[in-house]
């Protein structure tokens, strides 16, 4: 479970491609020589293990199921990456409950520049809008941020200086993908709810409530 607070950005530093796998080599200076083999990262908000650490670097194996899904599959050496640690029991909560585990891939659509934040407007598929809700919360390439306004093609959110400074979405541009993951309690509700519903009879069914 992580938060979608971004601990570090990192550097891809190679990438090792087979059918069905890809390894990546990913430094960062600033939290790698913490790791161990088998503990768990988020990168771009994708959950992953760590197989691998060579001092300032670690190595991590995506499977084919995670490549159909996600933008990991476009990363090539030069790209940037963000980084997270698993969230310890005894932390604070600083962003928002997010699993690592992306349910789309959205396209940036449009940024706008607002004074010091930028404004950006995300397309996501038409399934997943249910979970989008005003200043509701959701996971973009693994940052937490607040849902500023909710759209016909997906939602809009704004990028405050240290978002921009601390990760890696001041690079985005219109017409990128990026990795989306919505939260977690709001797929909980929704499919409870789902379960409780009796579509023939137009409402809940009684014999639940």
């Amino acid at each position: 479970m992580f938060t979608g607070i971004v601990e570090s950005v990192g550097d891809v530093l190679a990438v090792e491609r087979s059918p069905d796998l890809c390894r990546l080599t990913i430094g960062s200076p600033q939290v790698a020589p913490e790791f161990a083999v088998g503990e768990s990262i988020a990168v771009d908000g994708v959950c992953l293990t760590i197989v691998e650490v060579h001092g300032d670097r670690f190595r991590i194996d995506v499977g084919a199921e995670t490549l159909r899904r996600t933008t990991l599959k476009g990363l090539i050496p030069g790209h940037r990456v963000n980084l997270e640690r698993p969230l310890r029991l005894d932390s604070r909560l600083g962003g928002h409950l997010v699993q690592g585990h992306v349910d789309d891939v959205g396209t940036i659509m449009r940024i706008a520049p607002e004074g010091e934040t930028r404004w950006m407007e995300v397309r996501v598929a038409q399934n997943f809008h249910v979970y989008i809700v005003e200043k509701g919360s959701i996971a973009v390439d693994g940052i937490s941020l607040t849902i500023a306004r909710v759209m016909n093609e997906g939602f809009a959110v704004s990028l405050i200086p240290h978002t921009l400074a601390a990760t890696t979405i001041a690079s985005k541009r219109a017409g990128d993908e990026i990795n989306i993951e919505v939260d977690i309690v709001a797929k909980y509700i929704a499919r409870l709810a789902a379960a409780h519903f009796d579509p023939t009879r137009g409402g809940a069914d009684a014999r639940t409530i």
